[in-house]
């Protein structure tokens, strides 16, 4: 069995590589090639393709790498992306643009690469990282929420359309999960907020359930599917919270600008 994990080299790619290390031969793809290959050695060998996933020529390296080095792929974990914050006022088209093109087209051109092999290898299965931002929006992040609800849209007709050829396609949906570009100390040290802050090892745990146990979609911390539920039975609900305490205080505890893949550095930034 062999698995791709792109964002692989911190984060939650990281924990994931970990989770599949002892089932799967590994793939890992992620733009900084010194960490990868400490993984690697660290888990016993594994592929490394250190590249932008943006880049004109991408998706032709990763699917040659994979067909040279297994001639299959039972699983593709789509994890990296990034987010910078920033007003629509102040960023424009631009920031929308410069979102979509890691955290969606990114996505879909790698996936359109590597489903010839997925489905030579079915049963196989496709497991896209959007966000909980990917179903409710917030202020000073809309581009961000824009390519995510573009990831978790797509996703979902793509599973329609690909389980007649034995490719399951889950989705999992992480709120804020703590790692190295995001140490959570402002959420984690309030006993009220505390619960929002969740781990890359609990968010791997629901890529294996996204992939390999067929689920369609995972929260993570799991309490955040409510509030995609109060999101369509109680909008003006929702958005009186935006706008209130908790909004702010979650403005404020992630106000810096996210410029590294969330995979490599950066947090899940609902």
């Amino acid at each position: 069995m062999v698995a791709l994990v792109t964002g692989a080299s911190s984060g939650i790619g990281e924990a994931t590589a970990r989770r599949l290390a002892a089932t799967h031969r590994l793939v890992l793809v992620a733009r900084r090639e010194d960490r990868l290959q400490a993984l690697a050695a660290e888990l016993g060998g594994a592929t490394v393709v250190a590249v932008d996933l943006t880049a004109d020529d991408a998706p032709d390296r990763v699917r040659d790498a994979v067909e040279s080095a297994h001639g299959r792929l039972d699983l593709l974990v789509n994890n990296a992306g990034a987010a910078w914050r920033g007003r629509f006022d102040e960023h424009g088209a631009e920031g929308v643009f410069r979102h979509m093109r890691l955290n969606f087209d990114a996505q879909v051109r790698l996936t359109e690469a590597l489903l010839p092999l997925l489905r030579r290898s079915a049963p196989s299965a496709i497991v896209n990282v959007s966000s909980v931002a990917g179903r409710i929006a917030r202020a000073n992040s809309g581009a961000y929420s824009a390519s995510k609800f573009a990831l978790a849209g797509w996703s979902e007709s793509l599973h329609l359309e690909e389980r007649a050829h034995g490719v399951h396609v889950g989705l999992v949906l992480p709120g804020y999960v703590e790692t190295e570009g995001f140490p959570a100390r402002e959420l984690t040290s309030r006993p009220l907020l505390r619960w929002i802050v969740s781990t890359p090892e609990k968010a791997a745990e629901a890529v294996v359930d996204a992939g390999l146990r067929g689920k369609p979609e995972r929260y993570v911390p799991r309490p955040y599917g409510l509030i995609a539920v109060a999101r369509i039975l109680a909008p003006w609900l929702l958005r009186q919270v935006g706008r209130g305490r908790i909004g702010a205080t979650l403005t404020t505890s992630t106000g810096a600008e996210l410029s590294e893949a969330e995979g490599e550095a950066g947090p899940r930034a609902y």
